[in-house]
C-alpha cells in the first residue's frame, strides 16, 4: 500500500523534513502579509525573520545561531485571533502563524511530529477555508465530497507530495542539506506562485 504524505514525511530524516516544514511556511506566510496589509493588524517581519533564519541555519546548522524560542515568542505576539477580526482572512493568517511556531517547537525539541504537523495544518487550512467559502450554504455530505474533490484540496496534496519527492530523491543521492538546494526550494515557492489556498503572492515575498 502506498504511503500518503504524512507518513512519507516521517520518513524523511530530520534535516529533510526540517526543509519541507520551512516550504510548506513559506507558502503560507503571505496569507499573514495580505490580512496585515487589509487590516493593519500585527506585523509580518517576525514571521519573515524566523523563516529567514531557519533557512539559513536549515543547512549551516551550528554554524549560525538562531534562538528559536525568541523567534517564537515573536510570531506568537504578532498571531491574530479570530474574536477580533470578523473576516475570512483571520484564518489562513492565523495558520500562517501556527505552522511557524509549530516549526519552530519543532527545532527546539528535535521533534519530528511537529515538522511533520507542519504539512496537516496546511492542508487543514486549504479544508477551513473551502468550508467557509464555497461550501458554507452546502449540506454535509456535498460539503464532504467538495472537500475531496476541490481542486485547491487536491492541488495542496499534489504540491506536499512533488515536495517529498523532491526531498526523497535528495535524500537517496545521499545529499546533505546544503545552500543550492535551500535556493532552489526558495525558487519553487516562488515560481508556483500562490499560497496554499490560491491567493498569488507577491514575486519579492
Amino acid at each position: 500500500m502506498a504511503l500518503n504524505t504524512f507518513q512519507r514525511l516521517r520518513e524523511l530524516d530530520f534535516g529533510y523534513q526540517v526543509l519541507a516544514a520551512l516550504y510548506l511556511c513559506e507558502r503560507m506566510y503571505p496569507n499573514y502579509e495580505l490580512f496585515h496589509q487589509v487590516t493593519g493588524f500585527g506585523d509580518p517581519q517576525p514571521l519573515r525573520g524566523a523563516l529567514n533564519a531557519c533557512w539559513d541555519w536549515s543547512w549551516q546548522g551550528k554554524k549560525v545561531k538562531v534562538n528559536f524560542s525568541r523567534w517564537q515568542e515573536k510570531v506568537d505576539d504578532i498571531t491574530p485571533s479570530e474574536h477580533g477580526h470578523d473576516m475570512l482572512g483571520v484564518y489562513p493568517a492565523m495558520d500562517a502563524c501556527t505552522a511557524i511556531s509549530i516549526m519552530l517547537q519543532g527545532f527546539i525539541d528535535k521533534n519530528e511530529a511537529d515538522l511533520v504537523s507542519v504539512a496537516k495544518v496546511s492542508q487543514a487550512g486549504v479544508a477551513k477555508f473551502l468550508e467557509l467559502t464555497e461550501g458554507a450554504e452546502m449540506e454535509p455530505d456535498a460539503r464532504r465530497q467538495m472537500l475531496r474533490e476541490h481542486e485547491l484540496a487536491v492541488y495542496e496534496i499534489e504540491v506536499q507530495q512533488a515536495l517529498v519527492d523532491f526531498l526523497e530523491a535528495m535524500q537517496a543521492s545521499k545529499a546533505p542539506p546544503s545552500q543550492a538546494m535551500v535556493r532552489q526550494l526558495q525558487e519553487m515557492v516562488v515560481t508556483e506562485g500562490i499560497t496554499n489556498i490560491g491567493m498569488e503572492r507577491d514575486s519579492e515575498s
